[in-house]
């Protein structure tokens, strides 16, 4: 049996104030030179009466507001859907001019009268909506294909220039028209003192959304105009 002695496959550590680095500074030398450096930091700002600088905070991150499947929907609109994806990858914060006409069809409303129509699809027994976007105060909602041409012709129908105030002009863009999305990511909070100019309100989550069509949006419409005009008349109540 053997006697000798158990031997570490490794040296021993040496002692910290031992070693040195390739100056030939020890270990103290090091903590006495960031002492020195850091009291000398304190001292000017005491003389200088400021402090230093905040570390940057990190940005957040953008949320996504669309999902991969509903950028997929609107790319289609285009005749290159691969060149639209290759602007939202070069820049996702970006708008995107996108055709009307073969994918969707918008109508454009003032931001009253599309959150009060918004509502109207959306209340029992409405159909619902499809996508809905907010651009520079205006509503812009997604409908199926040939709706534009064939929405203004039932609004004639239902005389709705008439209406006056309670039924503003509604644009149409439909064959031949375009319109710029809201970009695909939302900022990050507190990028900007309100909302965004551009934002979606309902984003589209899959490759075949539903729309309405032009007599979901009239009858939308109408019911619109007539709660507007049924709380324009009621009375005021009175005060003592």
């Amino acid at each position: 049996m053997s006697t000798r002695p158990y031997e570490p496959r490794c040296a021993p550590r040496p002692d910290r104030a031992a070693r040195t680095d390739r100056s030939g500074r020890s270990g103290h030398d090091r903590d006495h030179e960031r002492d020195r450096d850091r009291d000398h930091h304190h001292d000017r700002a005491r003389r200088t009466g400021r402090s230093a600088p905040p570390p940057p905070r990190p940005r957040p991150a953008a949320a996504v507001t669309v999902p991969l499947a509903g950028a997929d929907w609107l790319a289609s609109a285009d005749r290159r859907p691969r060149a639209v994806h290759a602007l939202w990858a070069e820049d996702p914060m970006a708008g995107v001019v996108l055709p009307c006409g073969t994918v969707f069809d918008v109508i454009d409303a003032p931001a009253l009268f599309g959150r009060a129509l918004l509502d109207r699809l959306w209340a029992a027994p409405g159909p619902g909506s499809g996508p809905v976007a907010v651009v520079r105060g205006r509503l812009l909602l997604f409908a199926a294909p040939g709706t534009a041409q064939r929405l203004p012709a039932l609004l004639r129908w239902e005389e709705w220039t008439r209406q006056g105030r309670l039924a503003p002009p509604l644009l149409c863009y439909g064959t031949g028209d375009a319109v710029t999305v809201p970009p695909l990511f939302a900022p990050p909070e507190g990028a900007e003192p309100g909302p965004p100019a551009s934002r979606w309100l309902i984003a589209p989550e899959s490759r075949h959304p539903w729309l309405p069509g032009a007599d979901a949006l009239l009858w939308a419409c109408v019911r619109a105009v007539r709660a507007t005009a049924r709380s324009a008349v009621l009375p005021t109540p009175e005060g003592p």
